[in-house]
């Protein structure tokens, strides 16, 4: 019988210890970096919106949190530092029928300090749609003595000739009111966009030969940026801006939509809420009261 072969042990490799100590070192020290980040840019946020967190809170005033803090709704902390930023400009708002039937005789103020100077109100959209509460708010806001718009949501995909004989058929502007709005939000599904410049060029043509007023261009920042800044730049332009970290109005802007989400009295639900890049006495804001 043969003797069996005897095998070569082959050596355990085992992992070094200084290798995952290190390794875990370097977690730990990353995470910990990590929580120290997050409690910095924590803190900085808070500190910058110091104002804004201490009306939240209702430490601004003692008599308010006494006779309004069950009542009370902040639409945001931004919103506050917002308007805080802008205590020299005119501060306004816009409706529609989805707002409701509003109680007009309680719109005033928003936030207890900042008064409601001007209004837009949705008049019509498309070339056969006439809001339903248009006759009312538009009455509504002139005996509140609001300065008060009008305009019309832009439908790409219908006639634009028939569109603004809509609008005309429907407001009358008296002296006072604020310039007609195109309000355009959307890109045409069958046509192409240059085809819808030429169909937004003619509403503006048709309804400033009928009021003989330059009409506003209503849209957002990106949809402004990426087709209409430098074709349309001779008109003026309401632009809707909701980004947190924007605090202040663009030079380039008329009105500036810098929320969709306050609290107006009198307003069931949200409200947007807009700034006028102008002077009080520019927009006529003296002749009220």
């Amino acid at each position: 019988m043969k003797k069996p072969v005897a095998r070569k042990k082959t050596p355990v490799r085992r992992k070094s210890r200084a290798k995952k100590k290190t390794s875990s070192f370097s977690g730990k020290r990353l995470r910990y970096g990590s929580i120290v980040f997050f409690i910095l840019f924590l803190f900085g946020t808070i500190y910058h919106y110091r104002d804004g967190l201490a009306y939240y809170f209702s430490f601004k005033s003692d008599k308010f949190l006494r006779e309004r803090a069950e009542e009370k709704k902040m639409s945001d902390v931004r919103n506050f530092q917002v308007l805080h930023k802008h205590e020299d400009k005119v501060i306004g708002f816009d409706v529609s029928e989805f707002q409701g039937k509003i109680n007009w005789t309680l719109v005033g103020k928003i936030e207890e300090d900042y008064p409601l100077g001007f209004v837009f109100i949705r008049a019509t959209a498309g070339k056969d749609k006439v809001d339903s509460q248009f006759s009312r708010n538009w009455r509504g806001a002139k005996r509140r003595k609001i300065i008060r718009g009008a305009y019309h949501y832009y439908r790409p995909n219908e006639n634009s000739l028939e569109q603004a004989e809509l609008f005309i058929k429907t407001v009358e502007l008296q002296k006072g009111d604020l310039p007609p709005v195109l309000d355009i939000e959307k890109l045409p599904k069958d046509q192409s966009v240059d085809s819808l410049k030429v169909g937004l060029r003619r509403w503006l043509k048709a309804v400033d030969k009928h009021y003989n007023m330059k009409p506003i261009i209503y849209t957002g920042e990106s949809y402004y940026n990426d087709f209409l800044k430098d074709e349309f730049s001779e008109y003026p332009f309401w632009i809707a801006n909701y980004n947190f970290f924007v605090e202040e109005i663009d030079k380039k802007w008329l009105f500036w939509q810098f929320t969709e989400k306050a609290s107006v009295p009198g307003i069931k639900g949200n409200v947007d809420v807009n700034i006028y890049n102008g002077t009080p006495k520019q927009l006529g804001y003296n002749t009220r009261n």
